[in-house]
C-alpha cells in the first residue's frame, strides 16, 4: 500500500470505499427496471434474469462456471436456468438489456434526469473509472468477464460500469480467501448471516436455493469447526469473519492506493451521499437485510 506515488493508505479506507460504492452497482439486483428490461430481451422473470444478467460479461457459460464465480449458490438451482437461458437471448443482447436497466434505475432512484445529470454523479464516475486503470485481470473472472466491455459514454451508465468493474474484481478476491480458508461457499453464507449483517437467514436460503437440510448441515460442520453455536458465531467464528474481511481488503487495495487517500476520502463521501438517496428512494425492499 506504499509506493514511491502514493502515501500510506489507511486500511480502513479500503472497506469504507467499498462499502461507499456498492450500492451504485448491486441496487440492479432489486429494481424492478432488470427483469423489465431482461425479460424484454427474451430471458425469463426471476433467477434466469439474476444469473444471465451477471453472467452474460463471461459469455454463453455454462452453470458450472456460473456456480464457481458466484460461489454461494447451490448448484441445482444454477443449472435450471444456464445454459437455458442463452437460448433465449444472445450474452450480448443481455449485456445491452443490463446497461439500459442500470441506467434507468439508476436516474429513477437518484430523482429523475436533472439529479443524474448532477455534477457529483460524473465526478465520482470518473474518479472510479480512474481507479479500475490498475485492475488487472488474474485469477478474477468474474471482473475480467465485465472488463472486456465497451465502457459506456454517457455518465450515469459510465458510473455504474465502474462501480460494477470494482465489486466484480473485489468479489473474485474475496472468493480466493473464502477457499484459502477452506470455506464451501453455503458455509461462508450460513457465517455472513450469523454476523447479524447482510442477508436475512430466510432470505439467503430462498435466493441462494439451498434447503433447510442443506443448510443445517452446513450450520453442523461449522459448529465441528468451532465456528458457530445455535446460530450465533463463536469467539473463534467472530475472528474468522474479521479475518476474511481484513484479507479481502488487502487483496482490493490497488484501486484505491493508485486514488490515494484524498481521492478515496472524496469517493466514499459522494458515494454515501448518492446511496443514501437511492436508499431513501426505495432501492431495497424491507425485510431483506438484516438491519435495514
Amino acid at each position: 500500500m506504499v509506493s514511491a506515488d502514493h502515501p500510506v493508505l489507511d486500511p480502513a479506507l479500503v472497506g469504507r470505499a467499498h462499502r461507499a460504492v456498492e450500492p451504485l452497482h448491486n441496487h440492479v439486483y432489486f429494481v424492478p427496471e432488470t427483469e423489465q428490461h431482461l425479460t424484454g430481451a427474451g430471458l425469463r422473470p426471476g433467477r434466469m434474469v439474476y444469473f444471465a444478467g451477471r453472467a452474460a460479461p463471461m459469455g454463453a457459460v455454462g452453470p458450472g462456471v456460473v456456480t464457481a464465480t458466484f460461489s454461494n449458490f447451490a448448484p441445482a438451482i444454477v443449472a435450471r436456468h444456464i445454459p437455458r437461458a442463452w437460448t433465449l437471448a444472445t450474452p450480448e443482447q443481455v449485456v445491452n438489456a443490463r446497461f439500459a436497466a442500470a441506467r434507468a434505475s439508476l436516474t429513477r432512484l437518484l430523482g429523475g434526469e436533472e439529479a443524474a445529470a448532477a455534477p457529483e454523479v460524473t465526478e465520482l464516475g470518473e474518479l472510479l473509472a480512474e481507479a479500475c486503470t490498475v485492475l488487472t485481470p488474474e485469477g478474477r473472472p468474474l471482473y475480467a468477464g465485465h472488463a472486456d466491455l465497451a465502457w459506456p459514454a454517457d455518465p450515469v451508465t459510465r458510473l455504474w460500469h465502474a462501480a460494477s468493474l470494482l465489486r466484480e474484481w473485489r468479489g473474485d478476491g474475496h472468493v480466493a480467501v473464502l477457499v484459502r480458508h477452506d470455506l464451501s461457499g453455503l458455509e461462508a453464507l450460513v457465517t455472513h448471516t450469523a454476523t447479524g449483517r447482510g442477508f436475512l437467514p430466510e432470505t439467503a436460503k430462498a435466493s441462494r436455493g439451498w434447503s433447510d437440510e442443506e443448510w443445517d448441515a452446513a450450520a453442523a460442520r461449522l459448529a465441528d469447526r468451532g465456528l458457530l453455536d445455535g446460530d450465533r458465531l463463536t469467539d473463534a467464528g467472530q475472528q474468522l469473519r474479521a479475518d476474511l474481511e481484513t484479507e479481502t481488503d488487502a487483496l482490493a487495495t490497488a484501486p484505491w492506493a493508485h486514488l490515494g487517500p484524498e481521492r478515496v476520502a472524496r469517493v466514499v463521501a459522494l458515494g454515501k451521499g448518492l446511496a443514501s438517496t437511492l436508499v431513501a428512494n426505495g432501492a431495497y425492499p424491507a425485510g431483506v437485510f438484516a438491519g435495514r
